[in-house]
């Protein structure tokens, strides 16, 4: 089951980077405005955990909701999970799908990954229905985790 996930996730991200690749016009979209006071936060791990590889990663929305990329629908958007990034990217631009940053554009709200040993960081970072970071940036504090 954890590797069907893996490769359901590993898929969403080829597409994801396939869709971008085909539409320069969305990185001139302008960035959505983002409601007052809406958080976004890692429920699992947390700061200072260790983990054992694949290990779940549970994503935290507080004042907007969840919907796929492609919905626009305000006041919701989809998760980036940022992986040992040591800057945010471009947030005026669509987000590209790499293997530090993974697209959950199905409106997933948690999965399963894995990391090499050693000691990473994690970050959230939200974005509209074309993959534009919201502005101000919905994004979460890095979380250090160490990956035994």
């Amino acid at each position: 089951m954890k590797r069907a996930i893996e490769i359901v996730s590993g898929l969403l991200i080829v597409l994801a980077s396939l869709v971008l690749s085909v539409s320069p016009v969305w990185a001139s979209e302008s960035r959505s405005t983002a409601p007052a006071g809406a958080t976004v936060y890692l429920i699992t791990p947390q700061d200072g955990d260790v983990v054992s590889s694949p290990f779940t990663v549970k994503f935290g929305l507080s004042g907007m909701g969840v919907a796929p990329a492609g919905v626009e629908k305000l006041g919701t958007g989809h998760h980036h999970l940022l992986i040992d990034l040591a800057e945010l990217p471009d947030l005026d631009t669509s987000l590209q799908a790499t293997d530090q940053i993974r697209h959950f554009g199905g409106g997933q709200t948690e999965t399963i990954i894995s990391l090499p040993p050693g000691e990473h960081t994690l970050q959230l970072l939200l974005a509209n229905y074309i993959h534009v970071p919201y502005n101000p940036p919905v994004v979460s504090e890095p979380v250090t985790i160490m990956v035994e």
